[in-house]
């Protein structure tokens, strides 16, 4: 794939890459963690612009990718359940669990229901008395706030009937859960943007004095990416990991603090199960107590079968950057937007969707 000139400052791309390449004297390995990074670098293809000492590997920053078989069975489950609605982001619709998808659920007579945000379900509530409403909540801490402000919301307005399935994740717990498999040898991580403007860069810090490996917050331009990245390879050239900001005009040494305070009001940091990586400590947010009203694992038990995953599906791997979605022997063929088998197929933030839409079109 060639580089894409669709772009006011593809000549300073260029100029950038080119002092990658002449900086650039041995192998590295960097992971771009966001699925928006990875549609990025392949839509602008970024890669062809790099040496060829330099690889890229996608990383689990797909929360609806990363969402586990056995969690997506347990909305169906709810969905399926008279007297249900369940209230979902788009993209969640789609993802296959062990035996089916909401949308599977919503074709046999299940009430599931898009929405935009947070606040949409509160009023689907707030106008539906009789029904059940459970939000299916999924998302890094960039989605966090506006479901605990929906969750403050509910029990403002004492709606009984308002429920969250709090599926969440947080990122420092999985890139320290990654970099201790030792699975994939990473050299630098591209910080996800978005997530950073909320937590800011302290989080981060770990990885340099824990595993001497640096990262580079990036937004999601071109030019962002391809100064991550050259930020990434001077670390790795001089031997002297940091935290670095290249996403200095939305993102802070420490974060948002209204919605650090949010997040920290209604929710708890807890053990979550992520796809391809398995239970995580602290990895996933549940409600405190106090909103245990509001939560849907506590209140409803839906039965659900053992999950089990789709056979020959290696998004687990994708996931954990161990394989890239061209080994996947489905990939393209089986498995396709269309007719997706595995998650990473179906997001907009998927890399196995990214590869296909960017890759062998070319």
């Amino acid at each position: 794939m060639r580089f894409v000139d669709e772009f006011h400052d593809a000549a300073i791309a260029r100029t950038i890459a080119q002092r990658i390449a002449r900086a650039s004297t041995r192998p590295a390995q960097f992971m771009e963690f966001c699925g928006s990074h990875t549609h990025a670098v392949l839509r602008y293809g970024i890669r062809d612009l790099l040496p060829p000492t330099i690889t890229m590997r996608s990383g689990p920053g797909c929360p609806v990718c990363v969402t586990s078989a056995r969690d997506i069975d347990t909305a169906v489950s709810l969905a399926m359940t008279p007297g249900f609605t369940v209230a979902t982001y788009g993209d969640l619709v789609r993802v296959p669990g062990s035996r089916g998808s909401l949308e599977h659920a919503r074709a046999a007579g299940a009430d599931v229901r898009v929405v935009y945000s947070a606040r949409d379900a509160v009023d689907i509530a707030e106008q539906n008395p009789s029904l059940q409403v459970v939000l299916i909540g999924i998302g890094f801490e960039t989605t966090a706030p506006t479901i605990a402000v929906s969750i403050l919301d509910a029990s403002r307005k004492r709606l009984q009937n308002y429920h969250v399935l709090s599926l969440l994740k947080l990122t420092p717990p999985v890139m320290q859960a990654l970099l201790s498999l030792g699975e994939v040898q990473i050299n630098g991580i591209i910080c996800p943007g978005h997530v950073s403007v909320i937590i800011g860069t302290r989080p981060y810090e770990y990885l340099p004095a824990r595993f001497g490996i640096g990262c580079a917050i990036s937004g999601f331009e071109p030019l962002d990416i391809l100064r991550s990245i050259e930020l990434l390879l001077q670390q790795c050239e001089t031997g002297r990991p940091v935290v670095a900001n290249a996403y200095e005009r939305a993102v802070t040494t420490d974060g948002n603090r209204v919605a650090q305070s949010l997040m920290q009001r209604v929710f708890t940091p807890c053990t979550a199960e992520w796809r391809g990586i398995g239970f995580v400590e602290d990895s996933g947010l549940s409600l405190r107590e106090e909103f245990a009203l509001f939560d849907a694992s506590h209140l409803f038990k839906p039965e659900a079968p053992p999950a089990r995953e789709p056979a020959g599906c290696r998004c687990g791997d994708v996931l954990r950057g161990s394989a890239l979605p061209e080994d996947c022997s489905l990939f393209g063929d089986a498995c396709t937007p269309q007719r997706p088998i595995g998650p990473c197929m179906v997001s907009q933030e998927g890399a196995c969707a990214a590869y296909f839409a960017y890759s062998i079109r070319t």
